[in-house]
C-alpha cells in the first residue's frame, strides 16, 4: 500500500493538466459566441449597404424574421433599440446610416424579454451608435 503513496500526487497533477488543457478561455467563448450575436462596422461595410437595415439584411437576415410561438394577444414583432431608445420595429434601420453606427448586436426572444420586458419575445435588434457610450 506504502507503494501507491507516490504515485497519488503524480496522477492528480497529470488528471489537472488534462482537465485544464481541455478548457478554453473566457475571452476565446465570448469572441466565438460575439461573431453570431454581433455585427460591427467593419462587418456592415464589407456589404457596401448605405443603411443598417440592408447591412443586417445582407449577413444575418435571420435577425428581421420574429422567432417564437404565435400569439393572438400580441403582435409578432422584433423591435430595435438605438441607445437604449426604443425606436420601432425592424425598419426603423434604414434610417440609421452604416457610418453612424459602433456594433449592432442581436438579443433573442428570452434575453430580450429579460432585459426589456415581455412584450420583446420576438427579440431585439440594438444599435450603438458613435455618439453613445457602450
Amino acid at each position: 500500500m506504502s507503494r501507491c503513496l507516490p504515485r497519488v500526487p503524480l496522477l492528480f497533477l497529470l488528471l489537472l493538466q488534462l482537465a485544464c488543457a481541455g478548457r478554453r478561455s473566457e475571452g476565446e467563448a465570448t469572441t466565438a459566441r460575439s461573431s453570431r450575436d454581433v455585427l460591427t462596422l467593419d462587418d456592415l461595410r464589407t456589404t457596401a449597404s448605405p443603411n443598417v437595415y440592408n447591412g443586417v439584411a445582407a449577413l444575418r437576415p435571420n435577425w428581421l424574421q420574429p422567432r417564437g410561438p404565435d400569439s393572438f394577444q400580441t403582435r409578432r414583432r422584433v423591435w430595435v433599440y438605438i441607445d437604449d431608445v426604443r425606436a420601432g420595429g425592424v425598419d426603423a434601420l434604414r434610417s440609421i446610416a452604416t457610418a453612424q453606427i459602433t456594433f449592432v448586436r442581436y438579443f433573442d426572444g428570452t434575453a430580450a424579454a429579460a432585459r426589456w420586458g415581455m412584450d420583446h419575445g420576438y427579440g431585439v435588434i440594438f444599435v450603438s451608435t458613435r455618439t453613445s457610450r457602450n
